[in-house]
C-alpha cells in the first residue's frame, strides 16, 4: 500500500503515507492503542508503527483491504476464541475497514501484552521468548 517506505520515520509520517480515507482509521486504532498503554513507546518497526512497552506490545499496518493487527502469535493465541469473526494468521488479525474497530476488545489485547510483557521480564525471559505462542 506504501510507496518509499524509507521515507518515515514516525508513526505520523507512516500514516500520512497511506490513503486519505484510511488515514482516520489508523488514528483512531493508535488512540485505542495508547489509551491502553499510555507508557508504551511509539516506534517504526518491520516498517510498520509499533509499541513498545518492555517488549513489543502490537504493531498495525494498512494493507489493501484490511488494516493489519499484530499483537504476535501469543496475542492471537490467548484471545482465539474471540477471534472467530476476523481473519487471522499465527500473529496477525485482519480488521475489515468497513467496519468499526472493535475499541474495547484491541484495548484488551494490548493490555494482556502489557502484563505478559511484564511477567517475562520479571521471570527473566528472553525477548525472543517473549511473543511466541504459548
Amino acid at each position: 500500500m506504501k510507496g518509499d517506505t524509507s521515507a518515515y520515520t514516525t508513526i505520523d509520517e507512516y500514516i500520512a503515507t497511506c490513503p486519505k480515507e484510511v488515514q482516520p482509521i489508523l488514528h483512531e486504532l493508535r488512540k485505542i492503542i495508547k489509551a491502553a498503554a499510555p507508557d508504551a513507546e511509539e516506534k517504526i518497526s518491520y516498517q510498520m508503527p509499533a509499541f513498545f512497552q518492555n517488549g513489543v506490545l502490537v504493531y498495525f499496518a494498512a494493507m489493501k483491504n484490511h488494516i493489519g493487527f499484530y499483537p504476535t502469535g501469543i496475542g492471537v493465541e490467548a484471545f482465539k476464541d474471540e477471534l472467530s469473526g476476523y481473519v487471522t494468521t499465527k500473529g496477525s488479525i485482519h480488521l475489515p475497514m468497513d467496519k468499526p474497530l472493535p475499541k474495547g476488545f484491541i484495548q484488551r489485547i494490548v493490555k494482556f501484552k502489557i502484563a505478559v510483557n511484564l511477567k517475562n521480564i520479571e521471570s527473566g525471559e528472553s525477548q525472543k521468548n517473549r511473543n511466541s505462542v504459548l
